[in-house]
């Protein structure tokens, strides 16, 4: 996809074509059409309705009550993911006292894994291994029916293994310098058979403490070592009458990619300044603060929005989220300097995959008259790159994993 920063060329010419990008933008709509999995607000549908993931996963960080839904996601991606069956989840904690701070929003990643899915998505990336000629992919036409519809999508590009040793046989812990089995130097006396078992046993478990992690939790050669604390016991939902009011439901059965106007007009910084009250008191300081806060990302922020502005979500996997500023904690962490955190669960990479819009507010809070409402700018998610199960969950059945969410709240100094 064309780079967020690259403004659109314009050589003068009135016969210039809009450009499409590789963005697919969401529009939400009352109307269902075939789609009633994409949606905002309502309850949430899990992956097999008998078995819903424990209430924990959708509880505030900070009140520790059960949150609101704002989307819920047909994440399915055929191409990339074959036989997973995906869904995300995002979740807003409606209490006052908990909004603009971290644990009010989270995300949920749903996945269901066909019986043999894995198997076929190995044999993939062995077949991919051979070098071939990079090309830029084009746009699949039928991506926003993909999405939304849960048809083919995605790249072809298979993730990595997160469990994969390097060739390097240094690393490898059953080369035969370090390996737990290997005769030890003759000492000067000959060691009893107890003793020497002993010492096999030890030499063992002192070979597992020193593999990484993650290839360690599963060997279980003379391991008696606890790898990981148990999850929790998965706690039960409230009964719906004990459940917060939803928000309306709206379905997102509209889907375009992204066309932008070859010159787009920017916003202007002293048309935005007319907005502040002067009579608040504040009056030149006031302004001087609003003026350093639309800086040239919130700008860029406001122009691309302004060419589709009832998008509610915008979709790409593995591609760059347009943020609201970058010099707030998610802007830092996405920029490079801190980083997204690795998947919690297998330790791989996790990639951009869908950010809702402010629009999204007007479409919840369409029915609150209360100005109080929700402020932040966008919700950016960021999910596991191989798309891994939760552990102990068998292929066939559902399973539930928190993502990455950053959010970024509006300015304040732009509110009146």
């Amino acid at each position: 996809m064309a780079p967020y920063d690259d403004d659109s060329d314009s050589s003068g010419d009135e016969q210039a074509e809009y450009t499409e990008t590789s963005v697919l933008l969401g529009y939400a709509s009352k109307d269902a059409d075939d789609d009633t999995i994409s949606k905002l607000g309502g309850q949430p549908d899990w992956l097999d309705p008998s078995a819903a993931p424990s209430s924990a996963l959708a509880k505030c960080k900070l009140c520790k009550d059960v949150m609101v839904l704002l989307l819920q996601l047909n994440g399915e991606l055929p191409d990339r993911f074959p036989g997973h069956e995906r869904r995300l989840y995002v979740f807003s904690c409606k209490k006052k006292s908990c909004r603009r701070r971290e644990g009010s929003v989270r995300v949920l990643r749903g996945v269901r894994i066909a019986p043999g899915s894995k198997a076929v998505g190995a044999k993939k990336e062995a077949r991919e291994e051979k070098p071939v000629p990079k090309e830029t992919p084009k746009p699949q036409s039928n991506l926003g029916e993909a999405l939304f519809g849960a048809k083919g999508l995605g790249s072809a590009s298979g993730s990595a293994n997160p469990f994969a040793t390097s060739s390097s046989a240094a690393s490898n812990p059953f080369t035969t310098s370090s390996n737990p089995f290997s005769s030890p130097a003759k000492a000067e006396a000959e060691p009893s058979e107890s003793s020497s078992a002993e010492a096999a046993v030890k030499s063992v478990d002192e070979a597992v403490k020193d593999l990484p992690k993650s290839f360690a939790e599963t060997l279980s050669l003379n391991n008696t070592q606890v790898a990981s604390d148990p999850p929790p016991p998965p706690e039960p939902w409230p009964a719906e009458k004990d459940l917060p009011a939803p928000y309306p439901v709206s379905y997102l059965a509209d889907a375009d990619y992204e066309t932008l106007e070859p010159t787009p007009p920017p916003v202007s910084q002293a048309t935005a300044r007319m907005d502040i009250d002067d009579s608040t008191g504040g009056g030149k300081e006031d302004r001087e603060v609003f003026e350093s806060s639309m800086d040239a990302d919130f700008q860029k922020f406001a122009d691309r929005l302004a060419q589709n502005p009832e998008q509610v979500i915008r979709y790409e996997f593995g591609g760059q989220p347009l943020l609201y500023s970058k010099t707030d904690a998610v802007g830092e962490a996405l920029g490079g300097n801190r980083g997204i955190p690795r998947c919690d669960n297998c330790g791989s990479k996790r990639t951009f995959e869908v950010q809702m819009t402010p629009n999204a507010i007007a479409e919840l809070e369409a029915e609150e008259l209360s100005l109080e409402g929700m402020d932040w700018g966008t919700i950016i998610v960021a999910v596991c790159d191989s798309d891994c199960q939760a552990r102990g969950v068998s292929e066939g059945e559902a399973g539930y994993l928190e993502e990455w969410s950053g959010v970024q709240w509006e300015e304040l100094t732009s509110r009146r």
